[in-house]
């Protein structure tokens, strides 16, 4: 899958949970929902952008999720 299809997706998924009142609660809920949903070689292809592209292009609230969350995505 391209990166860039990834990087669309995670961000909307964290449109939809920024909304959330609760910080902490919404980066639960955006790294929950892509270790529920995403197939495992799509979080890895994801973590491995994130790591060698720093995430660009990925909104700073996903960015947070995913840095604060990484052993559960992993």
């Amino acid at each position: 899958m391209k990166i860039e299809h990834l990087i669309s997706m995670v961000n909307r998924i964290g449109q939809f949970f920024a909304s959330m009142p609760d910080r902490g609660e919404a980066l639960e809920g955006i790294a929950l929902h892509v270790k529920r949903s995403w197939d495992p070689r799509m979080r890895r292809e994801l973590l491995s952008y994130l790591d060698e592209q720093s995430g660009k292009g990925i909104d700073p609230v996903v960015l947070d999720a995913l840095r604060q969350h990484r052993q559960l995505l992993a």
